[in-house]
């Protein structure tokens, strides 16, 4: 299926031009094409209802990696949805152009790449998914990933109850939590379930920063705002210094990206504020590290002992295929005590994975635990538990005890 005025864009644009030229042309000649605009965006949205009756994640198109064709990953498989067609560079580019703004078309061209949320109303209610535009060898390609409609409870994601107790501000009132995983692992749907819950549980004032926010909360028993870097905000650092004149009461970062963001969430805790944030590291003591070699050498101490003061939970997240072909939620749960504190301080890291081994009682566990008992229970294979352990060593210990 080709876009029925795709000759009349060929014509449009010059032989000479590349790269981020001919996307300039390409927004300007939608813009004196409205019907033309509105095709692309029609195209792009039963795209995106599409991913939803699929149960896809994520949908990719546009540049020569997707060879012209569109992309899903449905329960973890990325792969090419053939009754959706084929669609040339030109035609993806447009399409992906139809949906932005002029302030994010800037941002694209300046930076060479955006990210953005998209909504638009469907017969459930609406529909929301994060976008990610950027160049692919000369060419737009995009990214889309769709947010859930569905909140989870505590119980829904196995979050032991003296964990969801220390997420949830009615029990402790401030102190850091963080959710880590790889892209795609499930971070923000926990997120969202942690701040559900708060939502529901406290008259508090809760602050969300996202780039771009994905779930958006009604206000329930909690005052919640929703403060997008970009639109509403220039950064996460800024969005989180500026939070502390809101008169919040819960602080959420959406992602701790570099050494001032980090810094400023700690500050944030030290305030006496609860501050819910994530990273891309696959287990506990990676988070730990990975916070502490942000900063040069002559601040990690200084670094080490304020993240000791202020760490209250780290849960560590994957998605592993189930049996039947869905994805299940594996996770490692950090509850930091003095025991653990000390070990943070006195640069003891290893010591804490055997402290999560035997903290069953406090509500911790790692990862090769978590995998071992999702497979007692005959929900994955035990090929995948091994594939998606991260101490291998460990999980097969733990295999071999039966």
């Amino acid at each position: 299926m080709a876009l029925s005025f795709y000759p009349e864009l060929v014509e449009a644009i010059p032989e000479n031009y590349q790269g981020v030229e001919v996307c300039e042309v390409i927004d300007l000649w939608l813009k004196d094409h409205p019907e033309a605009a509105q095709e692309c965006r029609t195209i792009l949205k039963n795209w995106l209802i599409s991913t939803r009756k699929k149960n896809a994640s994520d949908i990719d198109f546009g540049g020569p990696g997707c060879s012209e064709r569109i992309w899903f990953r449905v329960y973890g498989t990325k792969k090419i949805i053939e009754d959706l067609g084929s669609f040339s560079f030109l035609e993806s580019s447009a399409i992906i152009l139809s949906w932005l703004t002029p302030a994010q078309v800037h941002t694209l061209f300046k930076e060479r790449s955006v990210d953005f949320s998209l909504a638009f109303k469907v017969e459930e209610g609406s529909a929301r998914f994060r976008g990610s535009c950027y160049f692919d060898n000369g060419h737009l390609g995009v990214n889309f990933r769709r947010i859930n409609d569905k909140l989870y409870t505590m119980e829904g994601l196995g979050i032991p109850q003296a964990i969801s107790q220390r997420l949830n501000l009615r029990y402790e009132k401030q102190g850091l939590v963080l959710v880590t995983g790889i892209t795609g692992s499930g971070k923000s749907t926990t997120l969202d379930a942690v701040i559900d819950m708060n939502n529901r549980d406290n008259a508090a004032h809760i602050v969300i920063i996202g780039h771009p926010i994905e779930y958006v909360h009604k206000s329930k028993q909690s005052l919640v705002r929703h403060r997008e870097v970009g639109p509403d905000v220039q950064s996460f650092e800024a969005g989180a210094v500026e939070a502390l004149r809101q008169d919040p009461d819960i602080i959420v970062v959406g992602e701790m990206r570099d050494a001032r963001t980090i810094a400023t969430v700690l500050e944030i805790t030290d305030s006496g504020h609860k501050a819910f944030t994530t990273l891309h590291t696959s287990s506990a003591i990676d988070s730990i590290h990975r916070i502490v070699a942000e900063f040069p050498p002559e601040e990690q101490d200084r670094i080490r002992n304020r993240l000791a003061d202020v760490l209250s939970v780290c849960m560590s997240q994957k998605l592993v295929p189930t049996i039947d072909g869905k994805l299940v939620l594996a996770k490692e749960i950090l509850s930091v005590d003095p025991s653990v504190q000390a070990a943070i301080r006195n640069k003891n890291i290893g010591e804490i994975y055997q402290m999560m081994v035997e903290g069953k009682r406090t509500g911790m566990c790692t990862l090769e635990q978590d995998l071992k008992d999702l497979l007692r229970k005959g929900i994955i294979t035990q090929q995948n538990a091994m594939n998606y352990a991260n101490n291998k060593k460990r999980m097969q210990q733990l295999l071999s005890m039966g």
